[in-house]
């Protein structure tokens, strides 16, 4: 058992920032859905008629929930320990930027303050993610 194990045992153990290169990753794919979701809110705002709005929500909602998951993929699968350490307040920055995307956020109000709230903290996020690519 012993050969077995030490012939299928690893020789060279590599080990990576993230799981892809880096180059993947980037904070722009959720502030491109964060800008469509408010330029979704502010036509919403000015229009009265109702299958404009119908369908405005509906788009509203789908480009939300693509926040969150780029958001997530980021917090997954870019950001590593040494980052929450060197930004601790990186959990509840993301958690909030996510919940701004969500039922409470931009997923269900068609109001542009909320828009605009859910793209200040993806620019948090940016300048931190930007941060850790010159380190």
């Amino acid at each position: 058992m012993r050969l077995l194990s030490r012939i299928l045992s690893p020789r060279l153990e590599a080990t990576a920032h993230c799981d892809l290169p880096c180059g993947v990753y980037d904070p722009a794919q959720a502030r491109i859905e964060a800008e469509s979701v408010k330029a979704i809110q502010e036509k919403y705002q000015a229009n009265e008629d109702v299958e404009f709005r119908t369908r405005a929500i509906f788009i509203a909602e789908q480009r939300s929930e693509l926040v969150k998951h780029h958001l997530w993929v980021l917090w997954t699968d870019y950001f590593k320990p040494p980052h929450f350490e060197k930004y601790p307040q990186l959990h509840e920055l993301i958690n909030k930027a996510t919940k701004a995307a969500g039922a409470a956020g931009t997923k269900g109000s068609m109001d542009p303050a909320k828009g605009q709230e859910l793209l200040d903290y993806i620019a948090e996020i940016d300048k931190i993610f930007w941060e850790t690519k010159q380190g």
